[in-house]
């Protein structure tokens, strides 16, 4: 284990908020009088900031509309994430067992910080966190390496001591911006094969797997 921090996404890397996700975009649409999306379509989106998810299924880019469909989708999910949100497979422990190694842990994701800290803290996780950066921390989101270089000073490591593990291209481009080393983790919707035109030292299929090439 030659790093000294490691950090992650949250949403299809660490956890699963499909089913609180998907009620905001019934909600948010059927204020909006548009037609239900499908789920598989809103899952697609999971990973780019609210606003784009909305434009990738319906094509409305005015600014007013990107904006009140957040508003409608936070009035509906607003403190019910965390409980209906899923940890995948091995999360718990992978992150209790780079905290208790002394290796410095944290999530640079699109979420906002308030619903993350919920998520983490209802899981007994919060207190494993050196930094958590949500969406609304930062001015350029993922994948602008703002968030991730942000969180590297507040963490006070180096580039080469960092890795940064997500689901999406977005996160792999997010790390080849800060110039860190990635690893994908495959919880989401994008195939191992989308990640071979990125940067990466490594392609895991979960979370346990992940923690076995750790050697943690």
């Amino acid at each position: 284990m030659n790093y000294k921090a490691v950090l992650f996404d949250f949403d299809y890397t660490l956890g699963d908020a499909t089913a609180s996700i998907y009620e905001g975009y019934l909600y948010g649409f059927g204020k909006m009088g548009l037609p239900a999306p499908e789920l598989e379509a809103v899952r697609q989106t999971v990973g780019y900031i609210l606003e784009d998810g909305f434009t990738m299924l319906t094509g409305q880019d005015d600014p007013a509309r990107r904006a009140e469909f957040r508003r409608w989708f936070q009035e509906k999910v607003e403190g019910r994430q965390a409980e209906k949100t899923v940890l995948f497979p091995g999360a718990a422990e992978l992150l209790r067992t780079l905290y208790a190694g002394g290796v410095k842990v944290g999530i640079v994701t699109s979420k906002r910080t308030s619903t993350l800290r919920e998520i983490l803290q209802h899981n007994g996780l919060l207190e494993l966190m050196s930094v958590t950066v949500g969406g609304e921390m930062v001015k350029r989101p993922k994948p602008d390496p703002e968030g991730l270089l942000g969180a590297l000073e507040t963490m006070g490591v180096e580039r080469a001591d960092v890795l940064y593990c997500g689901d999406t291209i977005i996160d792999a481009a997010t790390g080849q911006g800060a110039g860190v080393d990635f690893s994908a983790v495959l919880n989401g919707t994008t195939p191992a094969s989308a990640f071979e035109a990125y940067p990466h030292v490594h392609i895991a299929p979960d979370l346990l797997e992940l923690k076995a090439w750790l050697g943690v």
